[in-house]
């Protein structure tokens, strides 16, 4: 348990140097790559925040992986993150392949179990959701979505209106 509170200054001022040049490198690429790099849309985003983060404490903490080298971890993650979504707003196959489509879980005052039941989704959980939107009642609610981020979503009672936002939910198991 030799040098478990402190090793050197050398390794210390490494470290403070390294996390701060990483971390300036990794906010300068996001930037540069815009805000979809890091939105909360769906299980390949959520893949690059934990392998960016994983990176970024590689290079601060890793003696044996140079800076260059994280940076380029970096780079590639959002490089490979760009070109997916780039490739999923222009290919309808790729699109399918990386995201899920919202789940319908209650319609019309019914709880469609199945589908609760294929995205683990409980009564209560929507419940929750209700008590959390302010809902005193699921009379006030024509459906509830279970987003492809895993949010839920209760939409109030349609008043008219030519453009729904519901039309890509999936309906049934």
């Amino acid at each position: 348990m030799e040098n478990s509170w402190f090793d050197n200054w050398e390794s210390l001022i490494r470290t403070i140097c390294l996390t701060t040049l990483g971390y300036a490198a990794m906010v300068l690429i996001l930037r540069i790559s815009g805000k979809r790099t890091l939105s909360k849309m769906n299980a390949f985003d959520f893949i690059v925040t934990i392998a960016l983060g994983s990176c970024l404490a590689t290079v601060a903490l890793n003696k044996n992986v140079p800076l260059a080298d994280g940076v380029t971890a970096i780079i590639l993650f959002i490089g490979f993150q760009f070109l997916l979504t780039w490739l999923s707003v222009r290919i309808k196959t790729i699109k399918k392949l990386i995201t899920s489509s919202p789940s319908l879980l209650f319609y019309k005052g019914e709880f469609l179990y199945p589908a609760m039941k294929k995205e683990r989704i409980t009564v209560e959980e929507i419940y929750s959701k209700g008590r959390q939107e302010g809902i005193a009642t699921l009379d006030e609610v024509d459906m509830i979505v279970l987003e492809t981020t895993g949010d839920i979503t209760l939409i109030k009672k349609a008043v008219g209106g030519k453009k729904p936002t519901y039309e890509d939910v999936k309906v049934g198991t």
